[in-house]
């Protein structure tokens, strides 16, 4: 595989998994937005949810089956408190796990919190060709996210590969 020459730019969602936050305090959501525009990348829809497995599934399921639709960064609901439930919600419409990038965060992670990254349950995958990323609710784990990994796995010039490369094959059988 031989990556693009030039930057391919991606359709992504933002999906924001929250009891308390809104459009004008979500940080998470916002810095997410910036990023991904600022690197290039299209910005689809944006959405805010509560913590509800059911309500979050149903607006994830109706990106991963809009084909214009790349990749999905939902923030929050990662943790281990009792209403957190975005690993729940979200796992099972996954086709492919990515344990590589809940690995990668916690490493990462560690620099910058220590041994709480163990708290993190972070995770990826790929659902109907869709790249869904799924992060802590904290601004900072967000940003460490995208700057860290996510950013120049969406860009088709990150070699030796990437996942933006990817996206012609994902529907091989």
């Amino acid at each position: 595989m031989k990556p693009a020459a030039d930057f391919v730019p991606l359709t992504l969602c933002v999906l924001t998994v929250s009891d308390s936050r809104t459009a004008e305090a979500d940080t998470s959501g916002d810095f997410l937005v910036d990023a991904l525009t600022g690197a290039g990348h299209r910005l689809q829809q944006r959405a805010i949810v509560k913590d509800d497995r059911y309500h979050m599934r149903a607006i994830v399921s109706s990106w991963i089956a809009d084909d214009a639709v790349h990749g999905i960064l939902i923030t929050g609901g990662t943790g281990f408190t009792g209403r957190d439930s975005t690993p729940e919600a979200i796992e099972p419409l996954l086709d492919k796990l990515m344990p590589g990038f809940g690995e990668m965060f916690r490493a990462v992670s560690i620099e910058e919190i220590g041994t709480s990254s163990l708290q993190s349950r972070a995770f990826a995958g790929l659902a109907n060709q869709t790249f869904v990323f799924c992060l802590p609710g904290s601004t900072s784990a967000c940003r460490t996210a995208w700057e860290k990994i996510i950013q120049s796995q969406l860009d088709a010039r990150t070699r030796p590969c990437n996942l933006a490369g990817l996206r012609p094959r994902l529907g091989e059988r």
